[in-house]
């Protein structure tokens, strides 16, 4: 991690500020509504305007899954950050939020959010500001992420070892390993039993949808903190690329997944996922890494 001028603001009246949505051309929309204990981008499209992403918990769909509420088309969060959860959402008196911090920044195709990382309690613990910007390459939409966490309130920030957490999407049922859908990552192995905690450049869902194939990919930037990362990727068509879980995916690890980020810096992670309509090999998403990889 290298060392990143910090900019520290005046505290907000986080409460009063309104929350809404900021569509992104015709690939997704950011959600930061009230409601939500932590923003995202829902629903996640195609080129051709398929969607690939479950409706639950935004807009439901009739006979779809309805478990964790908080998996809601992309998004990021932790489970365990100085002893405090911003993965689950278990009810305000237990579960920690990312409040807006100012209105989120929104182009046509991007946005910027600011978020206050907040306990329980309502202390403030650091700053999460989340970038999304959106890129069209028919057949391919992308959209670039960058999560920038601030330990700009005095403290260290733990990140402690867990497999829940990370940047993460959540598909539709249709990507369900036990309805036939594709999941592998850059090392070569296909399954969840053989790519779940296991490190490798990129993580890739495909499968049938509305009678064509079609999927996500997301790839993880070389910059990041322990590249090549782990994935907490699940048959139940979610997948979060994770740094922070050794032991939780290896029992038998030695090594302790938390970080600390020492007060006054910033730990910044870089992914790009990769959306795609007709069918993608792993020789393509290959090219498609080296070339991002360079940026």
């Amino acid at each position: 991690m290298r060392r990143r001028d910090i900019l520290v603001f005046p505290a907000a009246a986080l409460s009063a500020r309104p929350r809404t949505i900021a569509p992104l051309g015709e690939a997704t929309t950011f959600h930061w509504e009230e409601q939500w204990d932590k923003p995202f981008l829902h629903p996640i499209r195609t080129i051709s305007g398929t969607v690939l992403s479950r409706g639950y918990p935004v807009a439901p769909l009739p006979g779809e899954q309805q478990d964790h509420a908080w998996h809601r088309g992309i998004w990021y969060g932790h489970g365990i950050i100085n002893g405090q959860d911003f993965w689950r959402e278990q009810g305000r008196e237990k579960t920690s939020r990312l409040i807006p911090d100012g209105k989120p920044r929104a182009g046509k195709n991007s946005v910027e959010a600011r978020l206050a990382m907040t306990a329980p309690g309502g202390t403030r613990l650091g700053t999460n500001i989340q970038r999304f910007t959106v890129l069209d390459r028919a057949p391919l939409r992308f959209i670039d992420a960058s999560i920038s966490i601030l330990a700009d309130q005095g403290q260290a920030l733990t990140f402690g070892d867990t497999d829940d957490g990370g940047f993460a999407f959540r598909l539709n049922d249709q990507f369900r390993e036990d309805r036939g859908a594709l999941l592998r990552n850059a090392e070569g192995k296909e399954g969840t039993k053989n790519i779940w905690g296991k490190p490798a450049r990129w993580v890739h869902y495909e499968a049938a949808v509305e009678g064509t194939r079609a999927g996500v990919a997301v790839l993880d930037h070389p910059s990041n903190l322990r590249h090549p990362t782990q994935w907490h990727a699940r048959g139940y068509s979610l997948c979060s690329a994770n740094p922070f879980a050794a032991k939780s995916f290896d029992k038998n690890s030695v090594t302790d997944g938390k970080f600390t980020l020492d007060a006054g810096r910033e730990l910044q992670l870089r992914y790009r996922v990769v959306i795609h309509d007709g069918p993608l090999d792993s020789a393509a998403i290959d090219g498609l890494f080296d070339a991002w990889a360079k940026t």
